[in-house]
């Protein structure tokens, strides 16, 4: 029998175009793609020949495991997240598992996250040092993010927030901002991207006092710029630190 091929494939925002050449290569080369019922939906159509895992949300270490129990059947899988796999994605789970299967190789397909399609719809935001929290307190303690957010404020880096909301979370995104006003002030430029790559697909820039009373939900992206970030001309833009910046 032939050794099994897992891919962890990150399939970029939604749309297709946005999705890399390696990461359509890999899922054309796989006998079953296994992801959440709405990632299995986004890339349906495009690969209508393939058998899929489907699981719920909750459902990853399920998703992994099933993926795994095929491959070691000698099948190609893919595991699709979105964005890119390894930035809250499905990487993790899969190198952890892949212990127990020695003869099944794995490989690592990235993609691109929301911090980089959603900060090409605002313009350029994230042109200097950055970092990116998510607000989803499933697996992460509230204090530890609460912590981060303090501690990212204090440093000066513009902000990516993933997972601001959800109808189980509502509030949250309020209460992040109330946190950043402890550290920058409420005229702060942020931004807000929605549904990327997807129908419906919109962008804003605000401000930090504004975004408190913005409603969210899992679809929505996050930005907070730094202390030199602009609004310009309804781009985001953060400085690099050129003599033509000034």
């Amino acid at each position: 029998m032939d050794n099994g091929i897992i891919y962890v494939v990150g399939i970029g925002p939604g749309d297709i175009k946005d999705m890399t050449k390696r990461a359509f290569d890999a899922l054309n080369a796989s006998d079953y793609i296994a992801g959440y019922t709405v990632y299995c939906n986004l890339v349906r159509d495009f690969f209508k020949d393939k058998q899929y895992i489907e699981t719920p949300m909750t459902g990853e270490e399920k998703r992994v495991a099933l993926a795994f129990e095929k491959a070691a059947e000698g099948r190609t899988v893919s595991i699709i997240c979105s964005g890119d796999a390894g930035v809250y994605g499905m990487a993790g789970l899969a190198c952890e598992r892949a212990k127990e299967y020695p003869d099944v190789t794995v490989k690592i397909i990235p993609g691109i996250t929301a911090a980089l399609s959603g900060g090409a719809l605002l313009g350029a935001p994230l042109i200097h040092d950055f970092c990116v929290i998510s607000l989803s307190d499933r697996l992460t303690p509230m204090e530890v993010i609460e912590k981060r957010l303090r501690l990212a404020a204090r440093a000066d880096m513009s902000i990516v927030i993933y997972n601001p909301e959800s109808r189980s979370r509502s509030g949250y995104l309020k209460h992040a901002c109330e946190i950043l006003s402890e550290e920058m002030e409420d005229c702060r430029t942020c931004g807000i991207v929605r549904n990327i790559g997807r129908q419906g697909e919109n962008c804003e820039v605000t401000t930090l006092g504004e975004l408190k009373n913005i409603n969210a939900d899992m679809f929505c992206t996050v930005f907070i710029g730094n202390s030199t970030t602009k609004n310009i001309g309804e781009f985001m833009v953060t400085a690099r630190g050129y003599k033509s910046e000034k």
